[in-house]
């Protein structure tokens, strides 16, 4: 879904209060916490990263919300850390019935985060 939407106080008020607000907002707390990323709009969606270059996209969808990461083996080649996720090109693709407390979320944006900030690529 697109929202027309001209910054991020103005995205959040446009989500419906369901499931994906809450998801949305539990990722979006996280990506809060990292200094080196700021937030703005870009492709009306959610955008992380810095005035150069963004590492994270988020956006409320229909059906989930997708965290736009670029290429996710570039992050996890293993896959590991993104188990029981559905994986799309370039995003993460985040349900309703998953609970984000039980996977490991929070450590492949730590570790995409460190890559980024050392100047690797994380794109696609």
């Amino acid at each position: 879904m697109q929202y027309n939407a001209t910054n991020p106080d103005d995205y959040l008020n446009q989500l419906d209060n369901d499931w994906r607000k809450e998801k949305l907002l539990w990722i979006r707390n996280v990506l809060l916490g990292y200094d080196a990323l700021d937030e703005g709009m870009e492709y009306k969606m959610l955008r992380y990263g810095n005035k150069e270059k963004s590492l994270f996209h988020l956006n409320a969808q229909k059906n989930y919300v997708s965290l736009y990461v670029g290429e996710t083996q570039k992050i996890d080649p293993s896959g590991q850390l993104l188990e029981g996720f559905d994986l799309g090109k370039g995003c993460i693709r985040i349900k309703k019935s998953l609970d984000l407390e039980g996977t490991e979320l929070k450590e492949f944006i730590n570790k995409a985060v460190l890559k980024w900030t050392e100047g690797l690529d994380t794109s696609c």
